[in-house]
């Protein structure tokens, strides 16, 4: 059985969120993906930035809608959950 490792891009979209949340209430699905660019993150996490709906999102919300696709691509322990 193949032990689970995480990625070293582990934490990247965490990092997202933060920014994102800095100075904002509410972000669009486009600053999503502009700050996702930004930071260059890995083609696995840009494909859950990218399943994001379009609309504006608070932390809680977005963060539930990205929880949700990390869970379901079942890569939670490899690049981490955010909050």
């Amino acid at each position: 059985m193949a032990l689970l490792e995480r990625s070293e891009s582990y934490g990247e979209l965490q990092r997202v969120v933060d920014y994102l949340y800095k100075n904002a209430r509410i972000v669009e699905r486009l600053d999503v993906i502009l700050a996702a660019e930004t930071f260059d993150i890995c083609a696995d996490l840009r494909e859950i930035v990218d399943l994001l709906p379009p609309g504006a999102y608070t932390r809680v919300a977005l963060c539930v809608q990205l929880n949700s696709s990390i869970a379901g691509h079942g890569w939670g322990y490899t690049y981490g959950t955010v909050e």
